[in-house]
């Protein structure tokens, strides 16, 4: 029943894995997670669905891993908007014909496309999409 959910339509919040974000915390440190629930949450700061990242002012080293999907443009844009206040580390679906992509993803700082499958959700299967990782630097003024 779970990997019915995780690959299907069903469910569009996928649980980053523990190796991956830990490897990009050594090297980020991210003081907040701006797209998190309680159960989820990354980052002793975070902002909910309640809360709505996407309302909030992103400040610090921010960490996103959004829902995959049609509001996954939204992040993006959020995360590329914030530049003048925060560094934003966006772990993403590799769709790269998107207009998001070619919106956001193209004017970011760098983009690390993850080799092979990451698995989901502590999930024994590996998602059916590949991913990147999208950096968007905090500009200097």
């Amino acid at each position: 029943m779970f990997n019915k959910i995780l690959f299907s339509s069903q469910s569009n919040e996928w649980k980053t894995p523990t190796d991956l974000f830990k490897k990009l915390n050594d090297e980020f440190l991210f003081t907040v997670d701006v797209c998190a629930t309680k159960e989820n949450k990354l980052c002793e700061n975070y902002f909910t669905k309640e809360i709505d990242g996407l309302k909030q002012n992103w400040e610090g080293v921010c960490w996103c891993n959004p829902p995959y999907n049609r509001e996954i443009g939204k992040w993006l844009k959020k995360a590329h908007e914030s530049r003048n206040n925060a560094a934003t580390i966006c772990l993403i679906p590799s769709r790269t014909d998107t207009k998001y992509w070619h919106e956001f993803v193209m004017d970011s700082d760098e983009i690390r496309f993850i080799k092979g499958r990451l698995k989901f959700n502590e999930s024994k299967n590996s998602a059916p999409f590949p991913s990147c990782i999208v950096i968007f630097k905090k500009q200097e003024n």
